[in-house]
């Protein structure tokens, strides 16, 4: 018999047990219901809705009952649906028909709704926490490059000469970002739906801000019908997901080309490579182009969650059960990405004679003459004009802009001088970019101050909220003094 099966005649076709059964992939919630119900039962005890006797026996069953978890002798079935009516039956059979009242006061649907709050303010701060340790990585290897000169591209086309320390700061700057999204959605996840029961609230005198104060939320759900169909927060999740997941792309695209023999700008470690079963030559960068490829599932579980909710009448509907799975996929997602590229980064080996050696054969300088000539009193439009025929002639005769003589570079413009060789120098034509957030060395080494300064802040907003989704110091909330 179904614990909600007073009202039936017949039992569920297996097939719909099967269909609508969520054990499968929501039992990885199981320490997450238990520290819900702890909490929930300690205060029925403390508002004198159960004796305390009774809450006691609960308390020490819900223990057994994770403890039988850890130990692998519990056996989630398929038959009672989900991870919450598995662990009620755990209970029961634990400690009888008194486990039978933890329920009162809740329904599953503020169970579940508080579950994926306590699960996803772990995992968000597990995700922000590695996307902090990849941002370190970056920083610390932009140091390492600060006299590196590699071309910068549009168009995948060469562009301007930039510091290769500079290209990696523009990562830093894009995971930035996604650590600010997420500790902001941290926000909203960190509020307790608890206490809402099915949709209107319940009849028992129930402490909903004592439940918040032990689970360490920061906020309570104001409306009831709201807190047990709202699934926002797990759509802010996967939006900031897919946009981290994006910028986690850009750069494993960036890793792929510049790891190829016709760009040979890195050399990336053997570890984070694999092989070919028939080209013994082969060293391909799998890891990179999985983390692209994986991009597209986390787009997925976004539009996939948008499009279950968008026709939904308040308040719970059997739908929102596809919820979990593209939550738990994305924070799998994500948790390998970012795990992996902290040290590929850290291992990669940066080929800065062969980055050198690609700004000095390219006309990616072109730019800097304009503006010498512009500094010459040249309107730019026309610089423009006799740059661009300066290097329709270096590239009929082969050759470069500092390849050409003086007589040469006077016969586009006469006020061209012997100044112009260092005016077009690697060196100059990246130091002379020094205004605020280009590639001058000085600027990126300011950079590079800026936010190792947002590293150690967003270090003590994790001091600061980590022990609140630390499950494991929560098992003991329920424990009455």
């Amino acid at each position: 018999m179904k614990l909600w099966g007073g009202r039936f005649t017949k039992p569920t076709n297996q097939l719909v047990d099967e269909y609508t059964s969520s054990i499968s992939f929501d039992q990885q919630m199981w320490r997450q219901d238990i520290v819900g119900s702890l909490a929930h039962v300690a205060m029925l005890g403390k508002c004198g809705i159960l004796p305390m006797e009774e809450v006691r026996q609960i308390i020490a069953g819900l223990k057994k009952v994770k403890d039988k978890i850890e130990r692998g002798q519990a056996e989630f079935l398929v038959a009672h649906e989900d991870v919450h009516m598995n662990i009620e039956k755990m209970l029961i059979e634990e400690i009888g028909p008194v486990g039978g009242k933890l329920h009162t006061g809740r329904s599953r649907n503020d169970q579940v709704a508080t579950d994926m709050h306590l699960y996803l303010r772990e995992k968000l701060m597990e995700i922000i926490q590695l996307a902090m340790y990849l941002q370190e990585a970056l920083l610390e290897k932009a140091g390492q490059h600060l006299d590196t000169v590699m071309p910068g591209y549009t168009h995948l086309q060469r562009a301007q000469p930039v510091l290769f320390g500079y290209h990696l700061m523009a990562y830093v700057s894009m995971l930035q970002r996604d650590i600010e999204r997420m500790t902001e959605t941290w926000k909203r996840v960190n509020v307790l739906p608890l206490g809402a029961g099915a949709l209107a609230g319940t009849t028992f005198p129930i402490d909903r801000a004592f439940v918040a104060e032990l689970l360490q939320f920061d906020g309570i759900y104001q409306n009831s019908m709201d807190a047990v169909s709202d699934r926002d927060f797990i759509v802010e999740f996967l939006a900031d997901s897919a946009i981290l997941m994006a910028h986690l792309s850009r750069l494993c695209e960036e890793l792929v080309i510049w790891s190829s023999q016709e760009f040979s700008f890195i050399e990336l470690d053997d570890e984070f490579c694999t092989g070919s079963s028939i080209m013994p030559q082969k060293k391909n960068p799998d890891v990179a182009e999985l983390v692209r490829g994986k991009t597209g599932r986390v787009y997925g579980n976004l539009f996939g969650l948008l499009t279950v909710l968008k026709g939904l009448p308040l308040a719970y509907n059997k739908d929102m059960q596809e919820d979990k799975e593209g939550m738990f996929d994305t924070v799998a997602t994500l948790h390998g990405a970012l795990a992996l590229l902290t040290p590929m980064i850290s291992t990669m080996q940066v080929k800065a004679d062969r980055m050198r050696q690609a700004v000095t054969q390219d006309f990616s300088n072109a730019t800097d003459l304009a503006d010498y000539l512009v500094r010459k009193n040249m309107p730019f439009r026309q610089a423009h004009e006799v740059v661009g025929k300066a290097v329709l002639y270096c590239i009929e005769n082969n050759k470069y802009l500092l390849d050409m003589s003086l007589a040469e570079f006077q016969s586009f413009s006469g006020v061209i001088g012997e100044d112009v060789y260092e005016a077009l120098a690697v060196e100059t034509v990246v130091n002379a970019r020094n205004v605020l957030g280009a590639t001058a060395r000085g600027q990126v080494e300011e950079q590079i101050k800026v936010f190792r300064k947002h590293l150690e802040q967003t270090h003590d907003w994790v001091e600061k909220n980590s022990q609140k989704v630390m499950i494991e110091s929560l098992i003991d909330v329920g424990s009455p003094a």
